[in-house]
């Protein structure tokens, strides 16, 4: 193929990426005048069934149009995903009159290119008003920031796949008024990160977050003979490799992170579970108020009587009025050896009758139990479709 002839494809092939692109704007806006209706009649946001329906036509169109069945599903679960995404956090902006600001400082751990950095740009892409960045060296002045008015939010990865729970911000989160007021999951693609042209053999020094080495320990042990240098953030291991220029130093962060450092990915896919997500929350001096339209979650912390089977008392509450818990992680009580304080995640809305019922009768078997926040779930569930309903339609 002559070049002119390639760059008239390449052409075409530019101007179709243009159309998908306004498309896909318009399609978002249309979502966004479906929201006001869901407003309007209290309807909820989620429709699996239109959306299973959707996906079965969208299927069998791009089939008998060329298209991999697969293609087509991965495509629209990002689609339908973005729609759920917008229109909850439309909802809850017209729950929360006046919440919505011109600037939006948000406090995180690290710098740019740090994962907390990333998932704050994430999660605040979709709220209205421009984002002030403050990166902060510790989870505990993360939390001073928002608590002194310095910051109006705060972004805290609470567990993680391969690691588990970070169990120093629940400590935190023990001690302070804030209020949980949202989530986010966020996939983290670890990779081996070099100011120079090296490869891995040559990397005697790797600097990280002590999370992200236990992430990728068996990484590591093959590595061999290499000096491990724990750092505060990711952000910090990556700027100071970008500082050294050596050949023989590297740092474990994003790909997308390490960019804004001018470091280049020599290995990817390092961690453990190749399924590596982190969970974040997002805090504020505030609480929100979620529409029953919006499927949420309520986290709370307690502490049970001190006798046997307490704590299988107070979950059996959960249990009785159908109430799906999804965490349950235990910390000690600073000051009271073997007592313990109990997180605990659950599908529900405090506004809603069974969570209401839930809570009063917890109050009345426990030693004290406070409500952490109550926030809209962004963990969004692919569509789902059966295999053989896709190709017979």
């Amino acid at each position: 193929m002559s070049q002119p002839a390639l760059d008239a494809i390449r052409k075409r092939i530019t101007e179709l990426d243009s159309q998908l692109l306004s498309l896909l704007a318009e399609r978002r806006k249309l979502t966004n005048e479906v929201a006001e209706t869901k407003i309007a009649n209290h309807i909820p946001v989620r429709d699996v069934k239109r959306e299973e329906q959707l996906l079965v036509r969208l299927i069998k169109e791009g089939q008998e149009a060329g298209l991999d069945p697969h293609y087509v599903t991965q495509i629209f679960h990002v689609v339908i995903e973005d729609s759920v995404l917008n229109q909850q956090a439309l909802l809850a902006a017209r729950a929360n009159p006046g919440s919505s600001l011109p600037l939006n400082r948000v406090a995180f751990l690290g710098d740019k290119g740090s994962y907390s950095y990333l998932a704050t740009q994430k999660y605040f892409s979709r709220r209205p008003g421009e984002l002030l960045e403050m990166g902060c060296q510790s989870f505990a002045e993360i939390i001073q920031k928002v608590e002194h008015a310095e910051a109006d939010y705060a972004v805290l990865p609470i567990e993680n796949t391969t690691s588990g729970s970070i169990n120093e911000v629940y400590d935190q989160l023990q001690h302070t008024e804030l209020s949980i007021i949202g989530e986010l999951t966020h996939p983290i693609r670890h990779c081996l990160l070099v100011a120079t042209n090296t490869s891995v053999d040559k990397i005697k020094t790797l600097y990280a977050h002590p999370q992200v080495f236990t992430q990728c320990s068996h990484f590591l042990a093959e590595l061999g003979n290499v000096e491990v240098k724990t750092i505060d953030s990711t952000s910090s291991a990556m700027l100071t490799v970008s500082e050294l220029q050596r050949d023989d130093v590297a740092a474990i962060g994003s790909e997308a992170g390490g960019s804004l450092y001018g470091l280049s990915t020599i290995k990817s896919n390092l961690a453990n579970q190749k399924e590596n997500h982190s969970r974040f929350i997002v805090v504020a001096r505030n609480p929100v108020n979620v529409p029953l339209q919006v499927p949420a979650k309520t986290t709370l912390v307690m502490s049970t009587v001190q006798k046997p089977g307490s704590l299988v008392e107070a979950l059996l509450v959960l249990r009785e009025n159908g109430i799906n818990m999804t965490k349950l992680e235990s910390r000690p009580i600073t000051g009271n050896p073997w007592e313990e304080m109990f997180y605990i995640d659950v599908e529900g809305n405090v506004q809603d009758g069974p969570v209401q019922t839930a809570l009063a009768s917890l109050k009345n078997i426990t030693r004290y139990i406070k409500v952490l926040g109550c926030y809209p779930s962004e963990e969004i569930s692919p569509t789902k479709v059966a295999a053989a309903k896709a190709i017979t339609g």
